[in-house]
């Protein structure tokens, strides 16, 4: 049975809600959505608020009504990082017992320090790897460190999941995936095309459990993925650089990986992608007027073979014609 035949077929969108949805998130929204439905399959939602620091009250609800307004609406009710903790640290667990996770207790200046040393001054928008500095063994600067502390997995209380935690009078650390001495990776995207990274020389061993106990996006996302048995996973361009580190986190936890789909990017004036970051508007879907506009919008971004100008049909009416339009796409 092809992976994109339909009851084998799940798929995902997974806001942070740090914000309502703007243009750049509808796309991969509808993309996501439309994909689903065209494989006769199941669209589920994953709020990604396990950085709760960054999400601000009534964020979730927001969006939740925006989806809600557009049409796009899950098969089964929306799941929450939140609420994940013990399955993160459950991998988290069996990655140090397999040695392929270790503390480090970098501040960030040491870290920068270390790469500037190595790679000399950073470049904008080019991300420099993990100098290795915690890494032990000999390929690591861990095993010469002065003052490198012993640290442990240690549980938070009856019932709690397992937090990094060191000797005392140590400062709290982090723990990262140590990859293997043949980081390589190929991968094709279904839109991109056949893709190759060399994950060692563009990141390094990546965190997998931030220092403030927080879990880190890639650990989250790649065990959410399996939790949750998503096949496919449709998302915005700007992620396919984080996803040879997923295959290779799934890789090592010894979980399947999903087909990947990466959507165009919506840029602002200044060529920069629409991001809430950079102050991006959310969605105006005040009336039916607001949601064709933003649907429409979305749908060209994705380049579906749909009439332009004034729809007189109802949302319900265009969204039939996109997934038939996904559907009949080249390279569908």
């Amino acid at each position: 049975m092809s992976r994109l035949s339909g009851v084998g077929y799940v798929g995902r969108f997974a806001p942070s809600p740090t914000g309502p949805l703007h243009a750049g998130s509808l796309v991969a929204a509808l993309a996501s959505w439309l994909d689903a439905r065209a494989h006769g399959g199941q669209w589920r939602l994953r709020i990604e608020d396990v950085d709760t620091p960054r999400c601000p009250p009534g964020a979730e609800a927001e969006i939740l009504r925006q989806l809600d307004a557009l049409g796009l609406r899950p098969d089964v009710p929306p799941s929450r990082q939140s609420q994940h903790g013990a399955r993160y640290a459950a991998a988290l667990q069996a990655l140090v017992a397999a040695g392929r996770a270790y503390p480090c207790d970098c501040t960030r200046a040491q870290i920068a320090a270390a790469q500037a040393a190595r790679f000399g001054p950073p470049q904008r928008h080019v991300e420099r790897p993990y100098p290795g500095r915690c890494r032990p063994g000999p390929d690591g600067g861990a095993a010469g460190k002065a003052g490198c502390p012993s640290h442990r997995l240690a549980g938070t209380g009856a019932g709690s999941p397992p937090a990094p935690a060191a000797d005392p009078g140590t400062r709290p650390v982090a723990w990262r995936l140590r990859l293997p001495d043949d980081a390589q990776l190929a991968w094709t995207d279904r839109r991109l095309g056949p893709q190759r990274q060399d994950v060692a020389a563009v990141c390094g061993d990546f965190v997998l459990r931030r220092a403030d106990g927080l879990w880190a996006y890639q650990l989250a996302v790649g065990v959410d993925d399996a939790a949750e048995g998503i096949t496919h996973i449709v998302r915005g361009e700007d992620l396919a650089d984080n996803t040879p580190r997923q295959i290779l986190l799934q890789a090592a936890l010894g979980l399947p990986t999903p087909v990947y789909l990466h959507t165009p990017l919506v840029r602002g004036p200044d060529g920069e992608k629409l991001s809430k970051q950079h102050g991006a508007p959310g969605l105006a879907l005040r009336d039916a007027a607001g949601v064709m506009g933003a649907l429409q919008d979305a749908g060209a971004v994705l380049g579906l073979a749909l009439p332009p100008g004034p729809w007189t049909g109802t949302a319900a009416d265009w969204l039939a014609a996109a997934v038939a339009a996904w559907r009949d796409r080249p390279g569908a």
